[in-house]
């Protein structure tokens, strides 16, 4: 077998476990809608309010319950079937993007109405991101998690391409509303494979009987596995500071390039064909060392820096498609990391908590960037937070080489080795 025959090979591996193929397949569906609504709520509040700031709120109000809730769900995924949680928690977010997409249809929508909604959806992701992240692990165990984890985060971007690059146009011809009511309707893939799937070819954990102090045990758990710790850090400052895209970039295209919502939708997509290929170079690795999840943060870093000071529209675009790869890579490599050295009884609130530190900061980040974007410049606001990131993940890297192993070694490795 060749070298690049056997790479391929590596990279797609786990599409040959017919459980994961089916969410494949179905995710492929869904996410598009996901990513067509993210254009076109970001679009909508910028429409009615005209204020960078009004994204970050409503952004802010979508991950709120996250920063709150997400660890209470880590617990439920611990204790309940994943597969029959994601049955659930996809059909009430079908609904809520049918109801957004109904009341702008009918020209009924009031900026509070779009606050209220994003908060609800939020309220479901609570639960829905743990035991979706967790989930992965069961279709496909140990050996393939992260070749899944990063062909997962391939399609999100490869999504990211098509699902902008349709909203816009729709938008431009036929309105907003019609992509909220598109994103309903492509729950029906997910919801399809979740039913289609062989449930005795699945690798759940024993669930966990239900007792208190459940909460507490997850975090004493990671406050003393290191191996957990140090990359749950990095992904909260980082996810608080620099993951902001919903916010920056439709005022990024708008008054810094005085741009439409074309020109959004061309720049969200160019994070994403740049994503697919950071993905796709992540699955196709063998190691994963903190070394290497801190160089790609410091890659990541850098280059949004170098993003926000891109002179035209043809310059962002070609910045923004390294940027999404080396965001995604980062995104990846600490998912993977994560599951990899989590005890299985733990995986969930474990999960849990990435939501937090990833997902659920936002509502911090949000309304920063969202004030830097109105008050200074978006080229600010895309810029500030890679710097934060810079200087977080420089002190992380500095305390991996004072005093721990997992500098030089896999880090499942070095938890297996500290008895955690």
């Amino acid at each position: 077998m060749t070298a690049p025959v056997a790479t391929m090979r590596r990279t797609f591996s786990s599409l040959a476990i017919r459980n994961y193929r089916l969410y494949f397949i179905g995710q492929a569906i869904s996410v598009s809608g996901t990513w067509m609504q993210a254009v076109a709520q970001s679009w909508l509040v910028l429409q009615i309010t005209g204020s960078g700031t009004a994204i970050g709120l409503v952004t802010a109000l979508q991950f709120l319950p996250m920063l709150f809730l997400a660890p209470l769900g880590g617990v439920i995924a611990d204790r309940w079937s994943k597969r029959r949680l994601l049955l659930v928690t996809q059909t009430m977010a079908a609904a809520l993007a049918a109801v957004l997409g109904v009341i702008v249809v009918t020209d009924v929508v009031q900026l509070w109405m779009v606050y209220v909604l994003a908060f609800m959806l939020g309220l479901v992701s609570a639960i829905d991101v743990p035991a979706r992240q967790t989930f992965i692990m069961e279709m496909v165990g140990r050996e393939s998690v992260t070749n899944a984890v990063s062909l997962n985060s391939v399609l999100v971007n490869a999504a990211r391409i098509f699902g902008p690059a349709v909203a816009g146009a729709l938008i431009v011809s036929v309105g907003i509303g019609p992509c909220f009511l598109i994103n309903a309707a492509s729950y029906i893939g997910v919801l399809v494979a979740l039913v289609m799937m062989r449930p005795t070819e699945l690798l759940p954990a024993p669930p966990q009987p239900r007792r208190t102090g459940q909460l507490r045990e997850g975090l004493r758990y990671v406050r003393v596995t290191h191996a957990v710790l140090i990359p749950l850090l990095m992904m909260a400052l980082v996810g608080t500071f620099a993951y902001e895209y919903q916010v920056v970039l439709p005022v990024f295209a708008r008054f810094t390039f005085d741009g439409d919502a074309g020109v959004f939708a061309a720049m969200t997509a160019a994070m994403g064909a740049g994503a697919v290929v950071g993905g796709l170079i992540t699955a196709s690795r063998r190691s994963r060392t903190a070394v290497a999840l801190a160089t790609t943060a410091i890659v990541f870093g850098s280059v949004q820096v170098i993003t926000a000071m891109t002179p035209s529209i043809g310059f962002a675009l070609v910045a923004l498609a390294l940027l999404g790869a080396a965001s995604i890579s980062f995104l990846a490599l600490g998912n993977a990391t994560l599951q990899l050295n989590s005890s299985p009884e733990m995986r969930g609130r474990v999960m849990g908590l990435w939501a937090v530190a990833f997902l659920g900061s936002t509502p911090i980040g949000s309304p920063i960037t969202g004030m830097i974007a109105d008050n200074i410049s978006a080229e600010w606001a895309l810029a500030y937070g890679s710097v934060v990131s810079l200087i977080c993940v420089g002190a992380a890297s500095v305390y991996w080489q004072a005093g721990t192993r997992q500098v030089r070694e896999p880090i499942s490795v070095a938890l297996s080795q500290s008895g955690d």
